[in-house]
C-alpha cells in the first residue's frame, strides 16, 4: 500500500469506541481519557506512515497502542520507587517510609471524619495540637510542645514569635544551607528577626555570645550542623554553657537540632548525634526538629520546650498557615506511640530498622535475591560484596553503615543502559554506578520489592536477546 491508501486505512475514534478492549477500558477509566489515548494512537500512526515508518498496521496495532497509552496515562506521575541506593532518608526519594501502624494511622484520618478539633469530652472545639502534645512531652522531657508542616517552619515561627524586630545571636559556623538553597540566614530574616553573627567559621567562644548581648536581644540561637562537619582547629560553646548564659542575661535558647534524633546512637556501634531529649535534660528553652528524617515519620515540624514560650507560639497568627493537616498528625501520632518503648521504636520504624540493622542480616538478603536474579539473568554478572550505606537527609554526613551490596555487569547490556532501564522500569529501580558495576544496596531495599526487581531484569534480558 502507498502512503494515501494507509492514510485512508486508518479507522475514526467512533469505530474504535466500539471495539470490544475500548469498551471493557470505559467500565473503569474515565470516557476523555479513554478518547484522549484513542486519538493519540491513531495520530501516532498518522505520523509514522507520513515519515514512512510503517508499510502496514491494523486496527489491533493501533489498539495494543492504546492500552500502552492508557497504562501510562491511569498511573499516577507521583509514583512508588525501589531505593536500591543505600542513602536511608534520601531526600530525592520521599525521606523516611512510614511505619505499618503509621500508614494504617493515615489511612483511617483519610477515609472518615475525625476528632480533629473537637473535644470529644466537652462537645466543643478543641485543639488540633492535643493529639500529639502529650506524646512529644512524654517521649522528650519537655514541659509542652506543637508541630508545623516542616522544621524550616518551626525555626521560622519561634524566630517571628521571639525576635522579632529583635537580635538573635547565632555562631558564624552555624550558618548552614538546610537543601534546596533554603539557607538559615534566610529563614530568619523573613521571621523579622535581625541576624547576629558571632564567632568565626571554625571557632566561637562564649564571650563571642556575651559582648554582642544588649538590650535587643531576643533569644541565642544554636543550630546543630547535621549535614556537615569541620574538623581540625575548632571550637563552639556547649549547650550547658549557651543555657547558662541565656539564664544569666534572661534571655531564651533556641536550639535547631534539625534531624530529630531521639535515640543514642552509639549505644548500637554509630556516632553519638544529640538527642532532643539530652538538649531539654540541659536546660534549652526550645528545640525544633525534624519529622521525616532520623525521627522516621511524616514530614513535621516539631517544637518542645518550656510552657511560657510554646503558648506564645501557638497564639501567633503564622501557625495557622503553617499547621499540618489530619493525616500527618495521624502518622506522627503512630510514629512518637514507638518511642516509648525504644526497642519497639528501633524494630518497627523503617528508618531505624535500617540504620541499626547488622550486615550479616543484609548478606543473607543479598544472597537470596542474587539466586532470584541468576534465574532470570543469565548474562548478568553478580557479586555480593562488603559496602557502606549513608543515613542521609542532611544526617550524620560522616557515618558510614557497613552493609552487602550486589555488584551487577552485563556483557550485552551497558552498566549506563542497565541502569537508565531500570530506571525507567514501570516501577522505578533507582541504583547507583561505581566502577562501571550497577550497585543494588540491600540496607534500603524492602523484602516485598524483590520481586519486582526479578521481573525487571527479566524483561530487560528477555528484550536483549
Amino acid at each position: 500500500m502507498n502512503n494515501k491508501e494507509l492514510l485512508r486505512k486508518l479507522p475514526k475514534i467512533d469505530e474504535l469506541l466500539k471495539e470490544e478492549i475500548v469498551l471493557a477500558e470505559l467500565n473503569h477509566t474515565l470516557r476523555p481519557i479513554v478518547v484522549e489515548a484513542l486519538r493519540e494512537s491513531i495520530n501516532k500512526f498518522r505520523n509514522d506512515i507520513i515519515s514512512e515508518v510503517i508499510s502496514d498496521f491494523s486496527n489491533k496495532d493501533i489498539l495494543r497502542h492504546f492500552l500502552y497509552l492508557i497504562q501510562k496515562k491511569n498511573s499516577s506521575k507521583f509514583k512508588k520507587v525501589i531505593n536500591a541506593t543505600g542513602v536511608i532518608i534520601h531526600t530525592n526519594l520521599g525521606r523516611s517510609l512510614l511505619s505499618q501502624k503509621a500508614v494504617e494511622s493515615v489511612k483511617v484520618s483519610a477515609e472518615n471524619y475525625n476528632n480533629l478539633e473537637y473535644n470529644l469530652e466537652t462537645g466543643e472545639r478543641g485543639s488540633r495540637y492535643s493529639h500529639i502534645e502529650e506524646l512529644v512531652r512524654k517521649v522528650t522531657g519537655a514541659e509542652a510542645a506543637m508541630v508545623v508542616n516542616n522544621n524550616a517552619a518551626a525555626v521560622m515561627l519561634v524566630l517571628n514569635t521571639l525576635c522579632r524586630n529583635k537580635e538573635a545571636i547565632v555562631s558564624r559556623g552555624q550558618l548552614v544551607e538546610i537543601g534546596g538553597s533554603f539557607r538559615i540566614p534566610d529563614v530568619m530574616n523573613f521571621s523579622g528577626a535581625k541576624l547576629v553573627e558571632v564567632g568565626t567559621t571554625n571557632r566561637t567562644h562564649l564571650y563571642d555570645y556575651e559582648n554582642n548581648i544588649n538590650e535587643n536581644t531576643g533569644a541565642l540561637l544554636k543550630v546543630h550542623t547535621s549535614n556537615f562537619k569541620i574538623i581540625g582547629f575548632t571550637e563552639e560553646v556547649n549547650l550547658e554553657e549557651l543555657v547558662q548564659l541565656g539564664k544569666k542575661y534572661n534571655i531564651p535558647v533556641i536550639e535547631d537540632i534539625g534531624s530529630g534524633v531521639l535515640v543514642d546512637f552509639s549505644k548500637y556501634g554509630l556516632s553519638y548525634e544529640p538527642t532532643v531529649q539530652d538538649s531539654i535534660k540541659k536546660g534549652v528553652d526550645i528545640v525544633t526538629f525534624s519529622g521525616d528524617k532520623m525521627l522516621g515519620g511524616p514530614q513535621a515540624g516539631v517544637i518542645a520546650g518550656k510552657k511560657v514560650y510554646i503558648d506564645k507560639i501557638k497564639k501567633n497568627q503564622l501557625t495557622r498557615a503553617l499547621r499540618i493537616d489530619k493525616m500527618t498528625l495521624a502518622a506522627l501520632e503512630a510514629t512518637f506511640k514507638y518511642y516509648l518503648d525504644e526497642e519497639e521504636a528501633v524494630k518497627n520504624i523503617p528508618t531505624l530498622y535500617m540504620m541499626l540493622s547488622s550486615k550479616e542480616e543484609h548478606k543473607k538478603r543479598a544472597q537470596n535475591l542474587r539466586d532470584k536474579l541468576q534465574k532470570v539473568a543469565k548474562d548478568l554478572e553478580i557479586k555480593i560484596s562488603l559496602d557502606y550505606s549513608m543515613v542521609g537527609g542532611g544526617s550524620m554526613p560522616a557515618e558510614k553503615i557497613e552493609t552487602y551490596v550486589l555488584k551487577l555487569k552485563s556483557s550485552r547490556i551497558s552498566t549506563k543502559d542497565l541502569e537508565e532501564k531500570l530506571r525507567k522500569n514501570f516501577i522505578p529501580i533507582i541504583t547507583r554506578i561505581y566502577n562501571d558495576e550497577v550497585y543494588l544496596d540491600l540496607r534500603t531495599i524492602l523484602d516485598k520489592d524483590f520481586h519486582i526487581i526479578v521481573e525487571a531484569f527479566n524483561n530487560i534480558f528477555l528484550l536483549e536477546m
